[in-house]
């Protein structure tokens, strides 16, 4: 099996703006016309790493990255909830406001983690056929293409799991819009830097990965 140079740095990054966008979610910011969750700003970083990851190592090994993410987002959900569930000790009197930040419903940390998988797993998949397709030319048309699938899905996913007749309905689809057409611009406003990346990557990693006989069945977790 060939060995990357780079692959386990970028893996850690991802998990880490992973975890650093769930611990943040609960922050409401005002972006011009724009009341969005702050991770609105950072969060579509870490599909940049997904597309860096496909586009140079392929389906099978983002795929694999995917369930890494999924599985630190799950363990790290489930260990905030059971240090909120722990009795504080006498005189910490800052437990409620760890338990305000830290703290989430059931349907809450579901729907972060159903989102998460779906998301990663769709626009890993339609950039590596979109690359195959294009014969790995235009490179941007496919890094936004599968971040408007996979964004939309985990946007759509997430917003309607977690807050769906918690808020508004009208205030719900404006949430999902805004918040979808905020991550794709990120997307965009990034391209130049993801063609730097992924072209530098290529070269010190000689691999360009095309996934034409590969298994993309999105269960399989090993890469």
């Amino acid at each position: 099996m060939k060995q990357y140079k780079y692959l386990g740095i970028i893996t850690v990054l991802y998990v880490a703006f992973q975890l650093i966008s769930d611990i943040t979610a609960g922050k409401i910011v005002h972006l011009g016309i724009f009341t969005v969750s702050a991770t609105a700003l950072y969060f579509p970083i870490t599909y940049i790493f997904a597309d860096i990851l496909t586009e140079v190592y392929g389906y099978a090994k983002a795929r694999s990255v995917v369930w890494q993410v999924l599985l630190a987002s799950v363990i790290a959900g489930l260990i905030y909830q059971l240090v909120i569930w722990l009795p504080p000790a006498a005189g910490f009197d800052a437990n409620d406001a760890y338990a305000r930040v830290l703290g989430s419903v059931p349907r809450v940390l579901l729907g972060g983690w159903i989102a998460v998988w779906v998301g990663g797993i769709l626009n890993d998949y339609v950039l590596a056929k979109m690359k195959v397709w294009t014969n790995g030319k235009y490179l941007w048309t496919r890094t936004i293409g599968s971040t408007i699938i996979g964004e939309g899905a985990n946007t759509i996913l997430f917003y309607t799991i977690a807050l769906y007749a918690v808020i508004p309905s009208n205030l719900l689809f404006a949430s999902i819009l805004s918040g979808w057409f905020l991550k794709v611009l990120v997307e965009a406003i990034f391209t130049p830097v993801t063609y730097l990346i992924v072209g530098k990557l290529k070269r010190l990693e000689g691999e360009d990965y095309y996934d034409r006989k590969t298994e993309f069945n999105p269960f399989i977790i090993k890469g």
